[in-house]
């Protein structure tokens, strides 16, 4: 009997770490704070939403904390109304300051705190989204948001954590956007035609001015010939038809 139930258990095991694997079945590690969409164009403006879900089963989430980072300070920064949901907006100063269309701007946006109103938080087995909007992004590769997610229990997760580019996925990991450069103008293919354009080259007006030329010459011929075909046509008819 010892002989066949340790197979047994053996297999048990075998299955349950191909199942973990598989399926994700370890753990709520994976639910965590994210920043939608997670890709954007530096310089540009953009619709973000801090994505919340609840990891508690039996608390619910009042309250949220993101931290915008120190070394990408970005000039514009506003909320859309959640509603049951209110927001704080803390600044501080940035040196230097933040070019935003001529402007020099001197305070940044560092810190959003979201609170629930009575029974308005996440429950459990629920997510909420913190819409944002931002812009002009900065000429960085990537924003790490740190966040703080606060429970009706007095629990907090900290999802403070910086991914390591080609590393695993840490414990508690921020949100991170990435940004890109911005795709090149089509303007040096359209600046290369009107560098030269057909008007400032004397050889393109001789060439059009030519085939004008000929063009009005064969237009005379033709209608020449016309003239001369329908004299003929007419002499013919008016000259008496021999007699045998």
């Amino acid at each position: 009997m010892i002989r066949l139930r340790r197979p047994a258990t053996a297999a048990a095991l075998a299955l349950t770490a191909v199942a973990t694997a598989v399926f994700g079945l370890a753990g709520p590690a994976s639910a965590h704070v994210t920043v939608n969409p997670k890709e954007a164009t530096q310089g540009g403006y953009g619709r973000f939403a801090f994505r919340v879900p609840n990891e508690s089963d039996t608390a619910s989430t009042t309250k949220v904390e993101v931290v915008l980072p120190q070394n990408a300070p970005v000039g514009s920064v506003s909320t859309m109304p959640v509603p049951g949901w209110t927001v704080a907006v803390e600044k501080r100063k940035v040196n230097p300051p933040i070019d935003v269309h001529g402007s020099q701007l001197t305070e940044a946006v560092s810190k959003l705190t979201w609170t629930a109103a009575a029974n308005a938080g996440v429950k459990p087995g629920e997510f909420q989204e913190f819409p944002v909007s931002m812009g002009p992004l900065p000429q960085v590769d990537r924003m790490v948001f740190k966040v703080l997610q606060t429970y009706s229990d007095g629990n907090v997760a900290r999802w403070i954590e910086e991914p390591t580019p080609g590393g695993e996925e840490p414990e508690n990991p921020a949100p991170v956007l990435t940004l890109t450069a911005a795709s090149p103008s089509a303007a040096p293919s359209g600046s290369a035609g009107a560098a030269a354009p057909a008007g400032d080259d004397d050889s393109d007006d001789d060439s059009d001015g030519a085939g004008t030329a000929f063009g009005v010459a064969g237009l005379v011929a033709g209608l020449a010939g016309l003239i001369l075909g329908g004299l003929a046509f007419l002499r013919t008819r008016r000259e008496p038809t021999p007699k045998p």
